[in-house]
C-alpha cells in the first residue's frame, strides 16, 4: 500500500469539512451557523482578516493530516459508518494545527511547512487567537450532531482530558527545554510524549471506537496502539530534525530543535550513557539556543559519537511492534486493517 497515495486521497476529503467549519471567506449565514443569530452586527472583515485567513494559510501549507486519516481508517477497520462520522476528522485536524501554531510562538520558531511562522506574519495577538479559536470551533460537530447524549458526553470527555494530557505534555516540554530537570529519564521523556503527541492520535482512536459502538476495552488497546503511533512519528521527527537531507520536503529549519534545546530522546540517550565531558559540553550548546550552524553541528556529532540515532529509532520500532500485537486482536481481518499496519510503518519510517 502506497500510503503518501493514500494519505493524499484523504486530504482532499478532509480538506472539504474543513471548510465546512471555517470556510475560506465567512459570510452572514457561515457566521451563523458558528455563532448563532447576531444579536447587533457582525463585523464579516475581521471574522476573514483575523481568523479564516491566517488559519487557511496555515493549511494550504500542507501537513500530511494523518492523525485524521487514521481516524477514517480506524473506523472503517472497525466496521462502522465512516460517512456518518466523516465530520470528527475536523475536529482532530484543527486541534492539530492549532497546537502547532501556539507552539511556534511558545518556542519563538521562525519556519514551519517552509514558510514563515504565522506570528511572524500576522502577529502573536491574531495567532495565538486563531490558534485557540480552532481548539474550540470544531466542537460544533459534537454539539450539533444527531448522537445519543450519552456518545456525545463521552466524546466530550474524550476531548477535554486529551486536552489536558496535551498541555501538560507541553508543559513537561517548556521546561525541560528552558534548562529544567536536568535529570530527565526515558520514562519521562515518553510520558512526556505520550501527552504532547501521543494525546491527537489517541484522541483519534478513541472517537473511532466510540463513534462506531466499540466498548471501553477496545477504546482503550486502539488508543494506546494510537498513542505509540503518535510517539513514534515524534520520535522520528527528532531525528529528520538533525538528519533529513531535504530540508524544503522537511519544511523546519535545520538543527532547530537544537537552537530550541529540546531534551529528544537522542540527547537524554548521550546524559544517561555519555563521557561527562561530552554530557556537559551538549547542554552547553542546548542551554544557548545557538543558531549557530557550527555549534549546532558540534551537538549533533555528539549526538552521533553515541548512536542515540539507531537507539531512538529501534526504540520507536518495539514499541509498535509490541503494541501492534495487542491492536490486531480487536480488529477482524480487512483490507482497513492491513492498511493501517502499513501507515504505523510509514509513520517511523519516513523521511519527510
Amino acid at each position: 500500500m502506497d500510503i503518501n497515495l493514500y494519505l493524499k486521497e484523504k486530504k482532499e476529503v478532509i480538506d472539504s469539512v474543513l471548510e465546512k467549519y471555517i470556510p475560506r471567506k465567512f459570510n452572514e449565514r457561515t457566521l451563523r451557523n458558528i455563532l448563532g443569530k447576531e444579536k447587533y452586527s457582525f463585523d464579516i472583515d475581521s471574522a476573514n482578516r483575523a481568523i479564516s485567513e491566517p488559519v487557511w494559510d496555515f493549511l494550504d501549507r500542507g501537513g500530511k493530516r494523518w492523525r485524521p486519516a487514521l481516524f477514517m481508517l480506524l473506523t472503517e477497520a472497525l466496521g462502522g459508518d465512516t460517512e456518518k462520522v466523516l465530520d470528527f476528522v475536523a475536529l482532530i485536524e484543527f486541534i492539530h494545527n492549532g497546537t502547532i501554531i501556539i507552539d511556534d510562538i511558545e518556542d519563538n520558531s521562525s519556519l514551519r511547512r517552509g514558510k514563515k511562522c504565522l506570528h511572524k506574519i500576522y502577529g502573536e495577538d491574531i495567532a495565538i487567537n486563531a490558534g485557540n479559536a480552532i481548539y474550540f470551533i470544531p466542537l460544533k460537530i459534537i454539539m450539533d450532531s444527531d448522537l445519543d447524549t450519552s456518545v456525545k458526553e463521552k466524546a466530550f470527555e474524550i476531548y477535554s482530558q486529551e486536552m489536558i494530557n496535551l498541555h501538560f505534555g507541553q508543559a513537561m516540554d517548556i521546561f525541560w527545554h528552558k534548562g529544567g530537570n536536568r535529570g530527565i529519564t526515558e520514562k519521562q521523556y515518553l510520558q512526556m510524549v505520550s501527552f504532547k503527541t501521543g494525546t491527537l492520535a489517541r484522541l483519534s482512536a478513541r472517537l473511532a471506537a466510540l463513534l462506531s459502538g466499540k466498548d471501553e476495552k477496545t477504546e482503550k488497546i486502539l488508543g494506546k496502539m494510537a498513542e505509540t503511533i503518535g510517539i513514534g512519528f515524534q520520535i522520528q521527527d527528532d531525528i529528520l530534525d538533525i538528519t533529513a537531507k531535504e530540508r524544503k520536503k522537511f519544511g523546519k529549519a535545520f538543527g532547530n530543535d537544537i537552537t530550541e534545546g529540546k531534551r529528544s530522546l537522542m540527547v537524554i540517550r548521550v546524559l544517561e550513557r555519555g563521557e561527562e565531558k561530552d554530557k556537559k559540553r551538549l547542554i552547553e550548546i542546548l542551554d544557548s539556543h545557538t543558531k549557530d550552524k557550527n555549534l549546532i553541528n558540534e551537538a549533533i556529532k555528539i549526538i552521533e559519537k553515541y548512536d542515540a540515532v539507531n537507539y531512538a529509532k529501534n526504540l520507536a520500532r518495539k514499541m509498535l511492534k509490541d503494541a501492534w500485537k495487542e491492536a490486531e486482536k480487536v480488529l477482524k481481518e480487512s483490507e482497513a486493517k492491513k492498511t493501517l499496519q502499513s501507515f504505523m510503518e510509514y509513520l517511523i519510517e519516513r523521511d519527510v
